[in-house]
């Protein structure tokens, strides 16, 4: 025997059971993000990870201390903030600089990154451009250089 639903009922059934699956879905989307990036960040044969990803102020201290071949050490912060103190080695190209993308393009893709900003918002954002610009090889200091100075790490002042 069938229980009749009515009209509004019925809507809110199916809307609560869209909104389920639509989380669902957000949700295997995120854990699939999450895998990629851990199996990116991670290599069986201890060799370092390629491609756009974060990496821990202790695993960009570790890449800067060992630097892959042509390793590029990039602060997108302000000259005023990068005069404060900057990683050792580091350019600087100003996020907030109207030419920031047409210099971002210029700069070579084949080659390997150590990126990062104050916090990781700008550096974050570069990342994703760098991507779409065809860079392979970006490694994202994850919270900036703050986290940086969090963990006591060496930084430079000129």
């Amino acid at each position: 025997m069938q229980i009749p639903i009515t009209s509004p009922a019925r809507r809110a059934l199916l809307g609560g059971f869209a909104i389920a699956m639509i989380l669902a879905s957000c949700g295997q989307a995120d854990d699939q993000t999450s895998a990629e990036a851990t199996s990116d960040a991670q290599t069986s044969t201890g060799e370092q990870a390629v491609g756009i990803r974060l990496a821990s102020p202790q695993d960009g201290a570790a890449l800067q201390a060992n630097p892959p071949d042509n390793l590029v050490i990039l602060d997108v912060r302000t000259p005023e903030e990068f005069a404060e103190g900057h990683l050792e080695g580091a350019i600087l190209i100003d996020f907030y600089e109207d030419n920031f993308a047409d210099e971002l393009a210029q700069l070579d893709p084949e080659v390997p990154y150590l990126l990062y900003c104050r916090s990781g918002n700008r550096s974050g954002q570069t990342a994703e451009m760098m991507g779409e610009l065809g860079f392979n090889d970006v490694a994202d200091v994850d919270g900036g250089i703050l986290a940086w100075n969090e963990e006591g790490l060496p930084t430079v002042v000129e």
